[in-house]
């Protein structure tokens, strides 16, 4: 048995209280008396708290809470999947017989036979996320009067017309068993803060608008109050300055809405971590899922370019990329002490040296690409859906030999764009060709910040783009990015996942005006 870490914050007694060794019992020695060679009963709690606010008043507060089990067997090398909302012995002993039969009607139709890669038995394990203030224990009328104090110091500005203000906190709780022996029990905790002022030009009849930056995180509600700040950072992580960003946001915001609109053409491109998550998540995370790139996720947003052939040799950027995966970040959104086939989460090189040289994989797939265990990358959103490949926190490493700053990147420029912040996207069905925005953008001159710019997309290949990556920040510019929001599968499931990265330098990527190609 695991030993329980003492400083982790405790798994809620009501979830403990159900019957989680007994629904294991009776789905798993069923399963096994009907023949199956592996199976897994897997509990899943998923509890949502949605916050509205539009010009400092309440919209909308909604909370929703899904909770279930799920029976997966393996029976003669095919899959079978139950599921069910009723947390009694009998229910689960029946759905297992389910599980089963599913598995012996698609026998005949199977083209192949599935093998999982080996993992140890954990029993008794229990993993929690790193978190001080569950957002489930703060009172609506708390959270909701935060919000109204942080948009009314918006509104409060000339420029600013009309301020939105979302928070989403999510609370997911599992508890998996298999017939090898092991019992884990996880919670974790995820908040996603959001705040966007409109500036309004009653005259020429436009609008400019500037989200704050601050990414999604596992941590609890000390990462939006500000006045949890001293206690947050003893618990071993940055509280995102809210007071210093809400200040800017206006004159910022101003300044925007005056810009001049960019000159199109190759350019080089300082671009920060609250942008370049999104590119790492679009051309590396998804190109880098192993079933994706061996055509299973076909279908759903494509495949990918970087094919298995390719691993080892794919030059996919410059030497200076080093691009890891992981599960185990202290707050990353898809941290996890045990994956959803009870795989135990840890760190691996997807690209090295600018080289690709690894893939996220499951028990399944860990196996077909010659690996003698998995990576710890199964994730199912819902006790109903079946577990699938999902993305790790997939991060850009810093340069740790050199703190090389920001401004000493901007410094490197003699004409350039500096860009913050994720806005619009896209990219094709194999995550080679692709186009980004921002929220804002600044002309470099000379090394220095000369004044923001208007109407900036950048548009490239996935390897031509790494591979003009001339130089990355330090550790001191490194920020945990991501969203809350990752699709996948048919029926689709969502995923939260993280993306690390420093800020780092391009040369001579295509930027495109927004505003001319809209009337092209």
């Amino acid at each position: 048995m695991l030993e329980y870490d003492p400083e982790m914050p405790s798994v809620d007694p009501d979830f403990l209280a159900l019957p989680l060794a007994r629904l294991a019992d009776a789905a798993l020695s069923s399963a096994k008396a009907l023949g199956a060679d592996h199976a897994d009963l897997r509990v899943h709690r998923l509890a949502e708290e949605r916050i509205a606010l539009r010009d400092a008043k309440p919209q909308s507060v909604t909370s929703t809470t899904q909770l279930g089990f799920a029976v997966r067997v393996l029976v003669d090398g095919v899959w079978g999947f139950a599921s069910s909302v009723h947390l009694t012995a009998e229910s689960a002993a029946q759905t297992a017989r389910r599980s089963v039969e599913v598995a012996r009607a698609l026998a005949p139709l199977a083209a192949e036979r599935v093998t999982l890669a080996d993992e140890p038995a954990y029993p008794g394990a229990v993993w929690v996320g790193a978190y001080e203030r569950d957002p489930f224990d703060v009172p609506v009328a708390e959270k909701v009067a935060l919000l109204v104090d942080y948009s009314e110091r918006l509104l409060a500005a000339d420029p600013v017309a009309h301020v939105s203000a979302h928070v989403l906190a999510v609370k997911e709780q599992s508890f998996y068993a298999d017939l090898a022996g092991s019992a884990i029990t996880q919670q974790r905790v995820r908040l996603h803060p959001q705040l966007e002022a409109t500036t309004v030009d009653q005259a020429a009849g436009v609008f400019e608008t500037m989200r704050t930056l601050a990414p999604p995180v596992a941590r609890g509600w000390e990462y939006l109050d500000e006045r949890s700040g001293a206690s947050a950072a003893s618990a071993g992580g940055p509280v995102w300055g809210w007071a210093d960003e809400l200040a800017r946001i206006p004159e910022l915001l101003a300044e925007k809405a005056k810009a001049p609109s960019v000159t199109a053409g190759p350019t080089d491109l300082v671009i920060a971590p609250s942008n370049l998550w999104l590119t790492i998540h679009e051309s590396i995370g998804h190109a880098t899922e192993y079933d994706r790139a061996i055509g299973y996720e076909a279908a759903y947003a494509g495949t990918s370019f970087a094919t298995p052939d390719q691993l080892g040799t794919l030059r996919y950027g410059s030497e200076v990329m080093h691009v890891t995966a992981d599960r185990d970040i202290e707050h990353g959104l898809a941290t996890v002490g045990w994956d959803d086939e009870g795989v135990a989460t840890g760190r691996w090189d997807i690209v090295k040296d600018g080289v690709l040289v690894g893939y996220q994989l499951d028990r399944t797939f860990a196996l077909r690409l010659g690996l003698e265990r998995s990576n710890g990358c199964s994730y199912a959103d819902s006790a109903h859906h079946v577990p699938i490949q999902r993305m790790a926190n997939i991060s850009l490493e810093p340069d740790r030999q050199t703190d090389r700053s920001t401004s000493d990147l901007i410094g490197a420029v003699e004409d350039g764009i500096y860009i913050e912040g994720d806005k619009s996207w896209s990219i094709d069905m194999q995550r080679y060709n692709f186009q980004f925005t921002g929220q804002r953008f600044w002309r470099i001159q000379g090394g220095k910040l000369a004044g923001q710019l208007r109407d900036v997309a950048y548009q490239a290949t996935t390897t031509d783009f790494w591979g003009s990556m001339e130089a990355v920040g330090g550790e001191s510019t490194w920020v945990l990015g991501g969203a809350f929001n990752c699709g996948k599968a048919q029926p689709g499931q969502v995923a939260a996942v993280s993306h690390g990265c420093p800020s780092a330098l391009f040369r001579q990527v295509r930027v495109l005006n927004t505003a001319q190609e809209g009337k092209a």
